[in-house]
């Protein structure tokens, strides 16, 4: 089964806790590192930031962390080999994070046939037209059984909502906010009342709330509203600051606490 699948069916009432890193940054080789530091420290789920020089949906610190991972010399060819170092040691699911551009120059079904071969269950290409992914993306990556994400914002219409519950089988990324990437300090009355009204929607697949999270209030908003909750720009600074995933999550969890 896939691991993103094994995961939503095996939680009950536990909320799950998703982290997003840049590959490549602080350092070119820390891949294998950070995946296996959150993984034995309790993290459900990691997303893997593949570099790209024009991120559209990411804010200034996911910005600056792939323009420094892109310096560093981080390709896909080399982050496939990365992960296909500890690939046999990853029990939790890794999904793909990156941009269409970077795939197609890769080569879609090579990209696909990459993931299933290194260990990733699913990604998640914000710019992916949904008819696109539809037509073309879909049929690649249900052959290699990779999930392919989809996000929604507030703006998005309950047509399209229902649209992408009946053509995903993963989960679904619900973005606090029509914004860009960034901590927020908390979430207002109008996002709570926008979970709220997904959440009352019944839709099959589970839902990840991200965009925001940074602390105690963000954080439980989130995992009130959906399985779970993921956090991205907070801990790439913190992993920036110190330079060590361990002691980056001990102070993310502190954060988490105010």
């Amino acid at each position: 089964m896939n691991k993103i699948n094994k995961l939503f069916s095996e939680v009950k009432d536990r909320k799950l806790l998703s982290l997003y890193f840049c590959a490549g940054c602080p350092a070119l080789d820390g891949t294998a590192d950070v995946i296996m530091t959150l993984q034995k420290r309790g993290i459900d789920m990691i997303e893997v930031g593949i570099p790209f020089s024009d991120p559209l949906a990411d804010g200034p610190v996911i910005q600056s962390a792939a323009t420094k991972a892109l310096k560093n010399g981080m390709t896909l060819s080399k982050l496939f080999a990365q992960l296909g170092e500890i690939k046999n040691q990853v029990t939790i699911p890794l999904v793909m994070m990156g941009y269409l551009n970077v795939i197609m120059y890769y080569g879609i079904e090579k990209f696909f046939k990459s993931c299933a071969e290194n260990g990733a269950s699913g990604c998640i290409i914000p710019d992916l037209p949904f008819k696109d992914y539809l037509e073309v993306v879909k049929p690649i990556a249900d052959k290699y059984d990779i999930r392919v994400i989809m996000m929604i914002t507030p703006e998005t219409s309950e047509e399209r909502i229902r649209l992408i519950d009946d053509n995903t089988d993963g989960f679904i990324y619900m973005v606090s906010s029509a914004s860009i990437t960034g901590a927020q300090s908390n979430f207002n009355d109008d996002k709570v009342a926008y979970f709220e009204h997904i959440n009352a929607m019944n839709l099959k697949t589970p839902r990840m709330i991200g965009f925001g999270i940074s602390n105690k209030q963000t954080l439980e908003s989130a995992q009130n509203n959906a399985s779970g909750a993921i956090i991205g720009s907070k801990f790439v600074t913190l992993l920036n600051e110190t330079g060590n995933p361990d002691v980056a999550i001990d102070k993310l969890y502190d954060a988490l606490k105010k």
